[in-house]
């Protein structure tokens, strides 16, 4: 069942609801104003009677006028009324002509020496009435007076059939509103749902949602257009990643290949000519390894399950710049406050280890350490190396990217690009500059929402 359905649905039932309740309450009123004015009457005229009245004072009774053009003075209500003595006869004195039933419970009241009286619905002469018996007391019998309710009982019917077809009608309109009002508010899930089946079977270029107004709706349709636009920008990341490592796995791979070749020819081969084959052939799986690990590093990277916590970057640093001086030798030198961020330790980790990493190969001197500076978030690695050009300070973060200093020299690339993904994961930039005096200053910031105050 649509949407559009349901709500169509939902509006019947509740108007079905509210209108046979209204209506059963409007008919459960009229049925008890209309018996309580006969009761009345009944007992008015019992009164009447006992009071020394040998006769019914009106043989009619009027109720519920008519209205209209031929408005009278509404239904009349035949009366009747006898006597009933102790051994049970019956003397007519008045109204219609019709002799009401005697009951057991009547009898009992026509010989009880105390008062009383009964209330009940007889048939007489193929009508209805209502009756009501009162005991004389004292042994003097019981009066009974009767109303014929036909007329009543029709009003009521028709009273019952109006509500029936009241509730029938409000019922069929309120679903015809409601199909009419959810549609208005389906329609632009509709289109929103036709957006979402284009997309699932075609590209998700060009593809948007019009916002209207503020509401959930919009709200949502807000949402899936900025959706869309993250789906589209991490496919085109996506091809373009693998394209640069395409192209960057060709070189290795070609060098692998040729050397393959040549290892036919092993036996031909200098001793010299085979150690420097064997060196080629081992460095080029080394950089083919690095580059699936920075690869893998930078597809998981926006991916990572860390949870956020508490980091002290200066802590971080250290580690960091205690792994780098194991693996080459070179001093490092950490000028840090004590900046404590809300953040991904391992993520946080990695980038430093990056900069550091990066620092120590584009500076191979290692007369002066590295040296790293950490102020209120933001983490700057210094090096005195061949520096970059302006040119390059806005490229180095790109994925793959290499300057014209960095042919020569073994990297995937990616090192700089991870350092990136982390910085704006922490809501940060990145940024690199030349260095006075000689060399390049790189590094990244974290957000100031995510430092936390000085104790």
């Amino acid at each position: 069942m649509s949407l559009r359905s349901r709500f169509a649905l939902a509006f019947a039932v509740v108007a079905a609801v509210v209108s046979a309740t209204v209506g059963v309450l409007s008919y459960s009123f009229a049925s008890e104003r209309i018996t309580a004015e006969i009761d009345r009457s009944l007992r008015y005229t019992t009164v009447t009677l006992a009071n020394g009245q040998d006769q019914v004072p009106g043989s009619t009774l009027a109720l519920a006028p008519r209205p209209g053009p031929h408005r009278d003075d509404g239904e009349r209500y035949e009366m009747t009324a006898q006597a009933v003595a102790r051994d049970g006869t019956v003397r007519h004195l008045g109204g219609v002509a019709v002799t009401l039933p005697i009951s057991d419970v009547a009898r009992a009241l026509a010989a009880s020496a105390a008062g009383g009286t009964h209330t009940a619905e007889v048939v007489a002469d193929g009508h209805c009435y209502r009756q009501l018996t009162t005991a004389l007391g004292q042994g003097r019998g019981a009066l009974q007076v009767a109303i014929h309710i036909d007329p009543a009982n029709r009003l009521l019917g028709g009273l019952r059939n109006e509500v029936a077809v009241l509730c029938l009608a409000v019922m069929l309109a309120a679903a015809a509103t409601g199909r009419l009002v959810a549609g208005r508010i389906t329609r632009r899930l509709v289109r929103l749902a036709r957006v979402a089946e284009e997309v699932s079977v075609h590209d998700l270029a060009d593809r948007e949602v019009p916002v209207d107004g503020s509401d959930e709706v919009g709200r949502l349709s807000a949402a899936f257009n900025t959706m869309l636009g993250r789906l589209a920008a991490a496919r085109e990341d996506q091809e373009r990643l693998v394209e640069d490592a395409a192209h960057e796995l060709r070189t290795p791979l070609t060098s692998l290949r040729t050397n393959t070749s040549v290892l036919r020819r092993y036996t031909e081969l200098s001793p010299d000519a085979r150690d420097r084959l064997l060196d080629d052939v081992e460095g080029e799986a080394r950089e083919l390894s690095h580059l699936a690990d920075e690869l893998v590093e930078l597809a998981l990277a926006r991916h990572n399950d860390e949870d956020e916590a508490p980091v002290e970057l200066a802590a971080v640093a250290h580690r960091a710049a205690q792994r780098l001086s194991r693996r080459t030798g070179r001093p490092v030198r950490i000028d840090a406050d004590d900046s404590v961020v809300r953040g991904r330790h391992q993520r946080l980790e990695r980038a430093i280890s990056n900069l550091l990493e990066n620092a120590a190969k584009f500076d191979d001197d290692g007369t002066e350490p590295i040296e790293v500076h950490i102020r209120q978030g933001t983490i700057t690695v210094s090096d005195r190396g061949p520096g970059m050009k302006p040119d390059d300070e806005a490229r180095v973060f790109d994925r793959f990217y290499r300057a014209d200093t960095a042919r020569g020299l073994p990297g995937s690339g990616l090192g700089l690009a991870i350092v990136r993904d982390v910085a704006e994961a922490h809501g940060g930039a990145v940024f690199a500059r030349a260095r006075p005096g000689g060399g390049a200053a790189v590094g990244f910031t974290v957000n100031g929402s995510r430092l936390s105050p000085p104790e």
